[in-house]
């Protein structure tokens, strides 16, 4: 039996394979070793897991996640996995590869990810051949969830949201801007709490030309910061993963299109993807 996992900052999706071809789905919270260490990810796991899922007969383990993008963070994602799957063969990746390889398969092209995070690349087929840091929350991350609540969290903080968005926000949350400082400031994964706002811009109908625009504004930066700067990026066709860009795609396609680029597929999750790329593309061994 194996296992394919798509991991992000706030949810990771996994999919049991079993001897059988069976396939069998299920969820737990994101694992980012910048914000988990190895001993909070084992804990996690220990207590997420499916109660009846047999791990001693589990013999591979395909991890793609957020923050993996280094030897060092992997390390501790895989020391964590093998912790907890103690007879598998365990294989870290970066979600950007997951999202490369759902998307395009063995075809070279270029690939985003907009969810909690932000991350863009080009692909050669096989692996991801150039990517441009993305910055991460503090720094970068345009036209991701945790942008876009950001934008919404400083016109709060500010007073320049409308009236009528503001009042449906503090009858929503009740947070004081003194309540937002503090959980920003003082309290962990900041970046989840930020991409949170994305929904209530996602459902707020008060003042529609509000949310769309400051969706609109994060996906211009989103391209003008790293999309337009990968070489020749119009002679690719515009794929994306992920809750932020599926949910607001039309908006995005908008901002695409004035790019000069084509789009192609953009998708909620690659799980499905991936495990057929591991079951067909790149087969692993049940």
């Amino acid at each position: 039996m194996i296992i394919i996992a798509d991991g992000g900052s706030t949810k990771t999706n996994w999919c049991l394979v079993t001897e059988e071809g069976k396939k069998v789905y299920f969820n737990t919270e994101g694992y980012n070793p910048y914000f988990a260490p190895k001993d909070y990810i084992i804990q996690s796991l220990n207590e997420s897991l499916p109660t009846d899922l047999d791990k001693e007969n589990i013999t591979e383990v395909n991890y793609y996640g957020a923050g993996c993008s280094t030897p060092e963070m992997r390390k501790i994602v895989e020391e964590a996995m093998s912790a907890v799957f103690t007879n598998s063969k365990v294989n870290i990746g970066h979600d950007l590869l997951a999202a490369a390889r759902a998307l395009l398969g063995n075809s070279e092209g270029f690939a985003a990810i907009l969810g909690t995070g932000t991350n863009t690349c080009l692909y050669d087929g096989k692996e991801v051949t150039h990517n441009i840091d993305s910055g991460a929350y503090i720094l970068g991350d345009e036209g991701s969830g945790c942008y876009i609540g950001k934008k919404l969290l400083t016109d709060y903080l500010r007073g320049y949201m409308p009236e009528a968005v503001r009042k449906a926000f503090w009858e929503e949350f009740k947070y004081t801007p003194d309540d937002i400082n503090e959980i920003v400031y003082t309290q962990p994964r900041a970046n989840r709490f930020c991409a949170s706002f994305s929904k209530f811009v996602y459902d707020n109908n008060v003042n529609i030309e509000y949310s769309r625009n400051l969706v609109r504004t994060s996906f211009e930066d989103f391209f003008k910061n790293l999309v337009t700067h990968y070489p020749d990026y119009q002679k690719y066709t515009f794929n994306c993963i992920g809750s932020v860009g599926y949910n607001f795609r039309n908006v995005l396609e908008e901002v695409c299109t004035e790019n000069g680029m084509t789009v192609g597929n953009i998708i909620r999750s690659p799980i499905d993807n991936l495990v057929k790329y591991h079951l067909e593309l790149a087969p692993s061994s049940l």
